[in-house]
């Protein structure tokens, strides 16, 4: 960026969008060029490269965490205010300043970034020290993972640097309800505190989180899923100023539906099978391990197997495929509860 012809207009964009941006914060909204001031700031900072695998559009739909707001993005001016043209080496900062200051005072005639450390209403400006502009870089690498983690295997290195800053991503409102399915698929690991951090992020039982559980009944029925609902089910996590939990939520929300939905995807496996159009065991393998799953619910507590509402639809599905011993297993369980 020290030799970039061009740093000084980006700055002195980054500058007017900033203020724009802080002027809409002071009133109590957000600026639609939040994304921009951002943008901005990673580049003059020489970050750019973490942002460049994403097109234009992904990162204007994506919602910034408080910490990255421009209101706390702020730049060094002097490292910002010489430019290094490169046909005039001699070109002074005397010039430099006096252009930067006269494009300023032509959009904001009240407003001050200079030597004086005064913000457009006159006040002090807001300092940001050190520990929070590092704050804020985690903040923004942990966003970049999150993005790239909707098309790839994060590495555990990546995952470790993600995971602690999960629950204030989840809370920024960035994470749309269309993406946690792909996130889900390719890394499971980061399903679970994702999931606990988006529903801790309701705080009023008038507004169930239903974007999000309604992703869960439609996960294919793979360990991964059983284990995802097997957490939180007995995650006892409180949600929604305390009036549920996230195993309560889950339990009431979304298990029905889910052993529903899995039901239906084994019964279109085994019609896919029968007319052969598919060569592997993913029917069998589903039902075995559906049929574990929900043994261990009950054995948990979580399911009453004496339960009718609960288990009538699982105990005809294991029924009907009790050739396979874990389905054999499950349904003389459900069975026996009854007498």
């Amino acid at each position: 960026m020290a030799i970039n012809p061009f740093k000084t207009v980006l700055f002195m964009t980054f500058m007017k969008e900033r203020e724009k941006a802080v002027v809409v914060a002071q009133m109590g909204d957000v600026s639609p060029n939040e994304q921009l001031v951002w943008v901005l700031w990673k580049i003059l900072k020489g970050d750019g490269n973490d942002i460049g695998p994403y097109s234009p559009n992904t990162l204007a739909k994506s919602p910034l965490p408080p910490k990255l707001r421009a209101t706390n993005l702020i730049l060094d001016e002097s490292l910002y205010n010489t430019v290094f043209d490169i046909d005039d080496a001699n070109y002074s900062n005397s010039q430099d300043n006096e252009r930067l200051r006269s494009a300023s005072s032509d959009h904001t005639p009240s407003a001050n970034f200079g030597s004086n450390a005064r913000s457009p209403d006159n006040g002090p400006r807001r300092v940001i020290t050190p520990v929070a502009d590092r704050q804020n870089e985690m903040i923004a690498q942990a966003m970049k993972l999150l993005l790239a983690a909707r098309e790839r295997v994060l590495t555990l290195s990546e995952q470790r640097i993600l995971n602690p800053l999960i629950p204030e991503l989840a809370v920024s409102g960035m994470i749309a309800s269309l993406d946690l399915s792909a996130i889900i698929a390719n890394n499971p690991m980061l399903a679970h505190p994702l999931f606990v951090g988006l529903l801790s992020g309701v705080k009023h039982d008038h507004n169930l989180p239903a974007p999000f559980l309604e992703v869960l009944p439609y996960l294919p029925p793979s360990l991964s899923t059983f284990d995802l609902l097997g957490r939180l089910l007995r995650d006892q996590t409180p949600i929604m100023n305390g009036i549920y939990t996230v195993a309560s939520i889950v339990r009431s929300e979304v298990l029905g539906r889910f052993i529903h939905e899995c039901i239906n995807w084994l019964e279109r496996a085994e019609a896919e099978e029968r007319e052969g159009l598919i060569s592997d065991d993913r029917f069998a393998k589903g039902v075995q391990n559906l049929c574990r799953f929900y043994h261990s619910l009950i054995k948990r507590g979580i399911v009453d197997a004496a339960s009718d509402a609960d288990t009538t639809e699982m105990a005809h599905f294991s029924l009907r495929n009790a050739r396979l011993e874990e389905a054999n297993t499950l349904y003389r369980v459900l069975a026996m509860s009854k007498f």
